[in-house]
């Protein structure tokens, strides 16, 4: 009896735990469906000003003594307070000279009325004063200039195009006149027709007037030059790999295999060039000609796109295929300038602001919990197994 009891209080608890565990399983299906129906991901902006600040505050809270860290705090403090004092001034001189414009411009309007003999026509006189008004208030108060950051790691799709693409409208939505944007480009190059996309992407940026810094550290060719050639400032790290500007083609043929194999393929197309070189049928002189002359085709759209953007680049000289390092590229005229991203980013500091802009695509809940499980399991496996190779080693 005692027995069945028990029996029955397990069968009992392990029914509650099956429930809870169902509960729980529909409650995230719930929420990740809610969240697929919702905007895809969410921009992140980081003050990269300030995130350089915090770390040259831990260091210095190292390498300091207290004395000295609490001097160099209180003189950061009234730095910061008197900016802000400085910037409430200028907003108060904006709004005088706003009123003083308008009142103005309201006598400039009676004395028009008055003097109609003179012939003066009010409508110039107004638009006259409008300017003024306009010209003097933002001269009074002038919005700090502003560099937004964006990465972009490139692979053979350009999948980063669809983050790209989202960060470029966010700051093309908000920068102000002045503003400038820098991307840290990185990149092999890979499809043509997904590069393409990705570098009329930056050229969105310049063609809103904005001034546009490409930064490589690494690896910018083939597709990823296409990108870099975009910019007002191409800057490459010494040892960066710039280039490539060429077009590539590669295709295995089994049709021997097959043969061997007894195995016969048929293919059959609409249109004389719908199909050029095959994986399994027995291609033909036509054939590879005709897929040579595509390859020269796509081959010159690439240079004349970067004529377009470089047009001082000598592109018989460079657009063979080849790769340079920096400083190699700087002599071609690849690039402007040889200098690493993260120089770009303290030289800019000293005269703007400098913000880091990353579009991140949000993940379902599901998604998430499960790349957590997996990662957290694999985290028990790998320490079990450094457990018993340790308890083998003191064995």
């Amino acid at each position: 009896m005692e027995f069945l009891s028990e029996y029955g209080l397990f069968l009992l608890k392990t029914a509650t735990i099956a429930v809870v565990i169902i509960i729980i399983i529909s409650l995230l299906i719930s929420a990740g469906q809610r969240q697929r129906s919702s905007s895809k991901g969410d921009i992140k902006v980081v003050n990269l000003g300030e995130a350089i600040k915090d770390n040259s505050q831990s260091i210095k809270n190292e390498i300091l003594t207290n004395a000295e860290y609490k001097q160099l705090l209180k003189e950061e403090k009234e730095r910061d307070k008197q900016q802000e004092k400085e910037a409430k001034q200028k907003l108060k001189q904006a709004k005088r000279s706003s009123s003083k414009t308008v009142a103005e411009t309201e006598i400039s309007k009676a004395t028009v009325e008055q003097v109609a003999a003179d012939k003066v026509d009010q409508e110039s006189i107004n638009s006259e004063s409008e300017s003024v008004e306009s010209g003097e208030a933002s001269e009074a108060v002038e919005s700090p200039k502003r560099m937004y950051v964006i990465d972009f790691d490139g692979d053979i799709h350009a999948s980063g195009v669809d983050a790209l693409r989202e960060e470029v409208t966010a700051i093309l939505a908000t920068a102000n006149q002045g503003d400038e944007v820098m991307v840290r480009l990185e990149s092999p190059g890979g499809l043509v027709h997904s590069y393409g996309l990705a570098a009329s992407q930056l050229k969105r940026i310049r063609d809103a007037g904005l001034r546009l810094t490409i930064s490589v550290d690494q690896v910018a060719a083939s597709g990823g030059y296409m990108m870099a050639c975009v910019a007002d400032d191409l800057v490459a790290a010494p040892f960066a790999v710039v280039g490539s500007i060429g077009v590539v083609a590669e295709i295995p043929n089994f049709n021997r295999l097959l043969q061997k194999a007894n195995i016969d393929y048929e293919q059959h197309t609409a249109g004389q060039y719908k199909r050029t070189l095959t994986m399994f049928g027995q291609n033909t002189t036509v054939s590879r000609e005709k897929f040579k002359q595509e390859l020269e085709e796509t081959h010159q759209l690439f240079k004349t796109f970067i004529h377009e953007n470089r047009p001082n680049l000598d592109l018989d000289k460079v657009a063979t295929g080849e790769h340079w390092y920096g400083r190699q590229a700087l002599e071609l005229g690849l690039v402007d300038k040889l200098q690493t991203s993260d120089d770009v980013i303290l030289d800019a500091l000293n005269s703007m602001d400098v913000y880091s802009i990353k579009y991140e695509i949000r993940k379902p809940l599901t998604e998430r919990l499960s790349i957590n499980l997996y990662q957290a399991m694999d985290k028990f496996v790998l320490r079990w197994i450094q457990r018993s190779s340790q308890t083998n080693i003191f064995k």
